[in-house]
């Protein structure tokens, strides 16, 4: 099949309309994007370094953050560089090995992360709920092998559709209408009949987007009645105050996604859908190192241990 493809491809590259045909507009959103894509980044990178270096940091919970940092950065250097590499040359152009590879990291990174956050609403669902057996539950080895799962379980589910995808002729039309390579504008350009593997990325981002979204709100579920049984205000407050963060980043995450993968072909127009992308790719992981930060009485104290640390050097 694959000598088909080289014989059939009439172009090597593809053209990314990307966000606007306005460049007066792009040059305006070029400062913001590389700003925006240079503070996510930095945030993510604080996050790391301050589970890495801070003891009191040492705990399944923060094990899961510091990996959901690494995947949000890779994540958004997947879109963002080649974006702006677009927009600072005034070209709109990605290779065809560049469309597939950024297409397979995309979705693997993303469907691994929608894996760690059903990981992390467990942990704070064992946490809670029963506190006397967490550090049994959730010992390093557990821990480990939960996010190994994640990893592998996003890298199987995409590998499939990838290679179905990469094998398929483009022989027509090469302008894909959106500012990455995204699974609905590719499918647009091939040369084939796509509705079998239409309907497999739909079976696929139904069971990696609610099937997920399920074991999150399940733990949320059992978390909330788990809290509102604790007498105490203060430690109900405290219990919540754990959790809050996650809750954020799960809506934000999952509500630009199921807009964007979870609807029947056609349902949603091209330029919504780059929209809501706007949304997942750039401003939510710029958001979540911020949301965990500012919602989070640990990591105050782990960043004025750190800047106080550093005063003292300088």
């Amino acid at each position: 099949m694959t000598p088909k493809i080289r014989n059939c491809t009439t172009e090597d590259d593809f053209i990314l309309l990307g966000f606007t045909n306005n460049h007066q507009l792009e040059i305006i959103l070029f400062p913001l994007l590389i700003g925006t894509y240079l503070l996510t980044i930095f945030g993510n990178i604080v996050i790391i370094v301050i589970t890495l270096v801070d003891p009191q940091l040492d705990t399944p919970m923060y094990f899961f953050l510091r990996h959901f940092a690494i995947l949000e950065i890779g994540f958004t250097t997947t879109i963002i560089p080649k974006t702006l590499a677009n927009m600072a040359m005034c070209q709109k152009t990605i290779s065809l090995p560049g469309c597939f590879t950024q297409f397979f990291l995309y979705f693997v990174l993303g469907t691994t992360e929608f894996f760690l956050l059903a990981v992390m609403s467990f942990d704070r669902y064992v946490a809670i709920c029963n506190p006397l057996r967490y550090s049994t539950i959730m010992n390093n080895q557990i821990c480990s092998l939960l996010v190994l799962c994640s990893w592998v379980g996003g890298f199987l589910l995409i590998m499939g559709p990838a290679i179905q995808l990469f094998q398929m002729p483009f022989c027509g039309l090469n302008i894909i209408d959106h500012f990455f390579c995204d699974n609905g504008p590719l499918l647009k350009l091939a040369s084939a009949d796509t509705s079998l593997m239409e309907v497999i990325d739909f079976l696929i981002a139904t069971l990696s987007l609610l099937g997920t979204l399920a074991v999150n709100v399940v733990s949320y579920i059992s978390i909330v009645s788990t809290i509102m049984h604790i007498p105490s205000a203060t430690g109900r407050k405290k219990a919540f105050s754990t959790c809050a963060s996650h809750i954020i980043v799960v809506s934000i995450t999952y509500g630009s996604c199921i807009f964007v993968y979870i609807k029947p072909n056609g349902s949603s127009h091209l330029d919504f859908s780059k929209s809501v992308a706007i949304l997942n790719t750039i401003v939510s992981p710029l958001l979540n190192p911020f949301v965990y930060c500012l919602r989070n009485k640990q990591v105050h104290d782990a960043l004025g241990t750190a800047f106080r640390k550093f005063s003292v050097r300088t």
